[in-house]
């Protein structure tokens, strides 16, 4: 019941109206690096995130484009720039504040869209019954890592035919779990 366990760290996601707004008309995300998610990659493009109590400049860009521009930030990151951020899932923004983004053509003020993403795990509908897992349920994970044991609780597994099984925590989960890189994590349907 292993799983592998990735740290994400504080991006965003545009849309192709905010895109070309930040980066000039008919602009497009650059290629960077393949993430673990089928068709998913970071971009070279960064941005600058503005908040009540501050800046925070280079944060990546994740592609491809989506409907709505969102920005994921980490708790620690929330507070520092002055947000009241939720915990979400991606794409359940209703509500979240928004804030100002700066490229270097232009800047956009987004009216909600800033969130602290919820823990969750990805799964094709193959691994999710390998798991034993459904769509929007909530799972445990258990990280044992350079001594130091903990474990997640409220993971939502996410199921879709796209995905391919990885669990993504943002940064100050990482650091709480003293992880150093990518990791390998046990599923635990209940305690």
């Amino acid at each position: 019941m292993k799983i592998m366990v990735e740290t994400s760290a504080r991006h965003v996601h545009v849309s192709e109206e905010h895109l070309a707004a930040l980066f000039g008309e008919g602009a497009t995300l650059t290629h960077k690096k393949d993430l673990s998610q089928p068709g998913q990659f970071a971009a070279e493009e960064r941005v600058t995130v503005v908040g009540p109590k501050g800046e925070m400049k280079n944060v990546s860009i994740l592609g491809p484009t989506r409907p709505k521009t969102q920005v994921e930030l980490s708790r620690t990151d929330t507070r520092k720039l002055g947000f009241d951020a939720p915990i979400r899932e991606s794409g359940d923004l209703a509500g979240s504040p928004g804030c100002k983004l700066i490229g270097p053509k232009g800047e956009v003020e987004i009216s909600e869209g800033v969130i602290v993403a919820k823990r969750h795990a990805h799964m094709n509908p193959e691994q999710a019954a390998a798991f034993g897992v459904k769509d929007k349920q909530v799972i445990w994970i258990r990280l044992e890592e350079g001594g130091r044991t903990l474990i997640f609780g409220d993971v939502v597994a996410r199921v879709n035919p796209a995905y391919e099984q990885a669990v993504h925590i943002d940064t100050d989960e990482a650091n709480a779990a003293g992880l150093s890189g990518t990791v390998e994590g046990e599923v635990l349907l209940s305690l």
